[in-house]
């Protein structure tokens, strides 16, 4: 078994490209038509959509992994120990970008329909959007399942 960690980092243009333009437009309207304060409300939530959710970084170690969305400021930790088994799934278009709960757990995703799912010794389960999934998953089944 390999002591070599695990890290990547999947950029999600289309939220990149999305939000930019709509902070554009927003910014626009606010400069040359009336401005309100709901419209400022909306150029930082959009803003701040901007910042924390187009990109998500996986990193592993020999505990577990970890992902962040943005600068860090929402992630989530997984243990080795506490993990039974991952699949590679492809998610369907309606579960969307971002934190959602699915029929098949949490999905944490920016871009795309490749996931690993994670399947929890508690029975929860957990999906973690990639575009690197054949090595994201390598990467944890040989740390969930060791070579004898």
């Amino acid at each position: 078994m390999s002591s070599k960690g695990y890290s990547h980092t999947q950029i999600g243009w289309i939220v990149l490209i999305a939000s930019g333009l709509s902070l554009l437009l927003m910014a626009y309207i606010l400069t040359t038509v009336e401005s309100h304060w709901i419209g400022f409300v909306g150029l930082v939530v959009l803003a701040a959509c901007l910042v924390l959710f187009s990109t998500l970084t996986v990193r592993g170690d020999e505990q577990g992994l970890e992902i962040q969305f943005g600068p860090g400021l929402i992630r989530k930790k997984f243990s080795f120990k506490d993990m039974e088994s991952c699949h590679e799934v492809r998610n369907a278009w309606y579960f969307g970008w971002g934190i959602r709960l699915t029929p098949h757990g949490w999905l944490f995703n920016v871009s795309g329909l490749e996931a690993l799912e994670v399947c929890m010794r508690n029975g929860r389960r957990y999906r973690i959007g990639t575009d690197d999934l054949a090595n994201l998953a390598q990467f944890v089944r040989e740390r969930i399942n060791p070579p004898s």
